[in-house]
């Protein structure tokens, strides 16, 4: 969390990148920062900028919001079972992702199926979370998979304790039909987001969910809509584009000519709004450190997708969707930020154009709450210009 009082000041800014689809790009050069949230933007000269605790000199380079992962599978702290693995999420930090959003902590073993033990495991979920950030990185989380004999009560219990997520639809014993319906409407009603899987099955006891029953479930987001792993037939995916309006997920972990058919379909209807972007790791494919950074480089260079453009869909789009305080550079969100340049070598001659030809750009540092979390990544390659912290 930010310190009380504390000032930050990002100046020297070469491109600010706003997260917002209708104004990508800002006109300014200067972020101010209190108390964890920005408190103006513009130019520096106009701003008040003095008795800063914290000053970065971002040296000419860009400043983005910093990059929220959809889709992800958490299960305690920062570690997963499922690969072994320690310090994943400080990790993905280094790849400019400063949220996360669980579509189920599923990977936890001996997960409870039974509805005591399931509601159980989603309260502990949001509650270790919330009181524990890995790195300062914002995980949300507590989504519990819903299972056959759920009642109405048990949705309003969840979300009066705090639970504001159902973990992907179709990972439990209920799958189709009616009674995911009826439960999604449930969640709903208490304020209670879902994800549906979308496409063939990824785990044991995971199963098919095709476009009948995504759209009769009326899930908020199609989790994964090019699969996890395997994506639906490409008439079922500009289907699910078509006949309903809710979030289009596309993930690392998927098929990629199935996550370019369903960015271009959203642009051909005019709804890129509904894009949003997740790894959905970890997974039997591992932890992507920059898998966000590496979804944002091949829809641009492959989807024709303007590069600012690609950016909202890991920040804004996200935003508005899940309704978070973060994801937009505005007066008034959280200071959470990525700043970037261009990779040394890179072809092109901006980061915008570089990231276009499909590279990956260098991170330099990122903050969360206003607080510096990682100066130079050790996972993208090495930014042409580093920022610098030059006072606090």
């Amino acid at each position: 969390m930010a310190e009380e009082g504390r000032k930050l000041v990002i100046r020297n800014i070469g491109l600010m990148l706003s997260g917002a689809l209708e104004a990508p790009i800002l006109d300014a050069d200067c972020i101010v920062a209190i108390d964890g949230r920005i408190s103006a933007i513009g130019r520096e000269g106009e701003l008040d900028t003095d008795r800063a605790d914290t000053v970065i000199d971002a040296k000419g380079t860009t400043v983005a919001p910093g990059l929220i992962d959809s889709h992800v599978h958490p299960v305690i702290g920062d570690y997963t079972p499922r690969q072994q693995q320690l310090n994943w999420i400080e990790s993905c930090l280094h790849g400019g992702v400063t949220t996360m959003i669980s579509a189920g902590e599923v990977h936890l073993p001996g997960r409870p199926k039974d509805i005591v033990g399931l509601k159980a495991l989603a309260i502990a979920s949001q509650r270790w979370y919330e009181n524990f950030r890995p790195s300062g990185v914002k995980m949300i989380a507590g989504a519990p998979v819903i299972e056959e004999g759920m009642e109405e009560e048990d949705f309003k219990e969840l979300a009066s304790a705090g639970v504001k997520l159902l973990g992907e639809v179709g990972l439990g014993s209920v799958k189709a039909g009616e009674t995911a319906q009826k439960m999604v409407a449930w969640a709903r009603k208490y304020g209670i987001q879902s994800t549906i899987h979308t496409g063939g099955p990824s785990i044991p006891g995971s199963g098919l969910i095709d476009k009948d029953v995504v759209l009769e479930a009326d899930a908020d987001i199609i989790g994964h809509i090019n699969g996890g792993h395997t994506a639906l037939p490409d008439d079922q995916i500009t289907c699910l584009c078509e006949q309903c309006r809710r979030g289009i997920e596309v993930v690392h972990n998927g098929n990629e000519r199935a996550a370019l058919l369903a960015v271009r379909t959203a642009h051909e209807l005019s709804q890129v709004e509904r894009v949003i972007l997740g790894t959905d790791a970890p997974a039997g494919s591992g932890v992507q450190p920059l898998g966000i950074l590496r979804m944002v480089a091949m829809l641009s260079s492959l989807g024709d997708v303007p590069a600012e453009t690609a950016f909202c869909f890991a920040t804004g789009n996200t935003a508005r969707m899940r309704d978070l305080d973060c994801g937009l550079i505005e007066v008034g969100r959280s200071a959470d930020f990525v700043i970037m340049d261009r990779a040394q070598h890179a072809p092109g001659k901006t980061i915008l154009e570089s990231v276009e030809q499909g590279n990956l750009p260098g991170v330099g540092m990122t903050v969360i709450d206003g607080i510096v979390r990682t100066t130079r990544s050790r996972n993208t390659p090495p930014a042409t210009t580093l920022p610098d912290v030059v006072e606090g």
